[in-house]
This record gives C-alpha cells, sequence and structure tokens, in this order.
C-alpha cells in the first residue's frame, strides 16, 4: 500500500511545476489574457492500458479547484486510437501550465500499466501474484508504483522504510543468514514490531538455514536466481511455513514456468525500467 498518496502526489506536483514553470510560463503569459478561460482533451494515439486519469484531476484542481473534469474513461480501462479519456474546462493559464505534467505523467504510467497487465495475463490460472521493485525512477516511484497497481500488480514495500528485506550485501556483511536474521528479530522487537523480515536466499541450504531458524522471525523467503525447478524444491522444502518470493531474470518468456513451480509471488523490475511510455495528447478544444 502506498502511504499517504496525496500529500505525497502534492509534492511531487508542486516541485514538477515549479521545474517547469519557474519564474513564469512566458510563452502563455505573453499571448493568453490572464482571465481567459478554456478547454482541451486528452486524445489517445496508441493502445494499452490507460493510467493516470486519477492523477491528471488532481493536478488540474490543485492548480484551480474549480477546474471541471470530465471523463470518458477510467484507470485500468483497456484504451484504443481515437479515443477520448477526459475533458478539462479551466483557465487557459492553468490548463498550458499542466499540460506537460499531465502528459509526462500519464504516458509514463499507462506505460508500465500495459507492460504489467501484459504480465498478469500470463499468471492467470496460477495462484502467483505480481510484484515491482524499487527500481524507480528517483522522486516518481509513487506514480510508477501505483501505475503497477492499476495494470493489475502488487507492490512490494514502498521503501526501505517499510519492511526489513535481508538482502545478500546485509547478510553478507552481517556475517551470514543466521546473524542477520537474529539481528533482525531483535531490532523489530525492541523498535518496530510492525515490521516484516524478507530473507534472500541464494541457495536450497540457505532456505534450510531459514526453516531451521527463521521460525516466528521470518515472514517471506526470497528465492534469487533459482531456477524454476530449484523454485520447486525450494516451495517443497518450505511447506508454506514462510511466504515465497521468486526473483531475478524472470520475463515474459519464464513467468509461467515459474508460477508452475507454486512460489506465491515474482518480482520483475523490468515492470518499471523495461515500459516504454505511450503516445497521448492533449489538444485545445476551440469553439
Amino acid at each position: 500500500m502506498i502511504p499517504d498518496f496525496d500529500n505525497q502526489l502534492y509534492k511531487l506536483i508542486d516541485n514538477a511545476l515549479q521545474e517547469d514553470v519557474g519564474d513564469g510560463d512566458h510563452s502563455t503569459l505573453c499571448c493568453i489574457p490572464a482571465d481567459a478561460k478554456g478547454k482541451a482533451v486528452l486524445k489517445i494515439k496508441q493502445e494499452g492500458i490507460l493510467a493516470g486519469l486519477d492523477v491528471a484531476e488532481k493536478i488540474f484542481r490543485h492548480q484551480y479547484p474549480a477546474a471541471v473534469f470530465t471523463r470518458f474513461k477510467a484507470d485500468g480501462d483497456a484504451m484504443t486510437v481515437g479515443e477520448k479519456a477526459f475533458e478539462v474546462d479551466a483557465p487557459v493559464h492553468t490548463i498550458l501550465q499542466c499540460e506537460r505534467l499531465v502528459l509526462n505523467c500519464m504516458q509514463r504510467m499507462s506505460g508500465i500499466a500495459t507492460l504489467t497487465r501484459s504480465y498478469t495475463e500470463l499468471l492467470e490460472g496460477y495462484q502467483t501474484k505480481l510484484l515491482d521493485t524499487r527500481k524507480t525512477t528517483p522522486n516518481f516511484r509513487l506514480l510508477e508504483k501505483e501505475a503497477v497497481r492499476i495494470g493489475g500488480g502488487v507492490n512490494h514495500r514502498f521503501g526501505l522504510f517499510d519492511m526489513i528485506m535481508l538482502k545478500d550485501n546485509h547478510i553478507d556483511y552481517a556475517g551470514g543468514i543466521e546473524a542477520a536474521v537474529e539481528r533482525a528479530a531483535d531490532y523489530v522487537q525492541r523498535y518496530r514490531p510492525d515490521l516484516k523480515i524478507e530473507v534472500e536466499t541464494r541457495s536450497l541450504d540457505d532456505v534450510r538455514t531459514v526453516l531451521r531458524i527463521g521460525g516466528g522471525k521470518v515472514f517471506r523467503v526470497m528465492l534469487d536466481n533459482f531456477t524454476p525447478q530449484l523454485v520447486k524444491e525450494a516451495v517443497d522444502l518450505i511447506g508454506g511455513t514462510f511466504e515465497t518470493e521468486a526473483s531475478g531474470g524472470i520475463n515474459r518468456d519464464t513467468i509461467r514456468d515459474y508460477a508452475a513451480a507454486g512460489v506465491d509471488y515474482v518480482s520483475v523490475g523490468g515492470l518499471i525500467h523495461q515500459a516504454q511510455s505511450l503516445d497521448l495528447s492533449l489538444k485545445a478544444v476551440v469553439v
């Protein structure tokens, strides 16, 4: 669950507009009267899954609360070339200042949602769920993870603060899985009882170690760079004692093999960093 979504979104909007507008939108100031009102429509120019409609409305209304935002589609809908997603009535200055931010957000989010949907469709018929990762664009994670959710995926931890995830470097620096898990469990008991602990394993021997020492401490085991066959062996060993997650190099060609191995989750960093933005445009409606 993305924490405090609206407050984070409004900070993102303010920072993005400050970056873009600076000391003034001089292209608009020079030729459009300050009191001019207008209308614009979001046109779809590429097939895919629509994402960012809620965000677009909040951008316009954050700048001009009385903006009239009329939806023709919803987040998560399939979209085809020539359709309209929304129409907005607002001061022309507001429309022109928000135009690029709205498009950047929706194009990027729609690309991620479209790629995510293509993965989730491959998981139909299996219990396995699709997770995103922290392989995100700095300062844009909020909307990238929201796009994954719109596309049918499940958000993994949002950041370093909302889960303990003992990865290979933590384990190596700590002196091994047993030391890392014991210290993490002690930390949780002392300071943050709400935090869950996930442990990365790199071999079946690592899995056996977590089974031996992780009871009541660990909630999920990550099977990192395991083949589908090794994932099946690991899942059979774990036997439901912990949740299981397969990670590392999973793509659309292999994801069903991992799901067939019985793992609870697969995580795919490519949902975000390999997604291609989709083509959308915001056009003035001239009466």
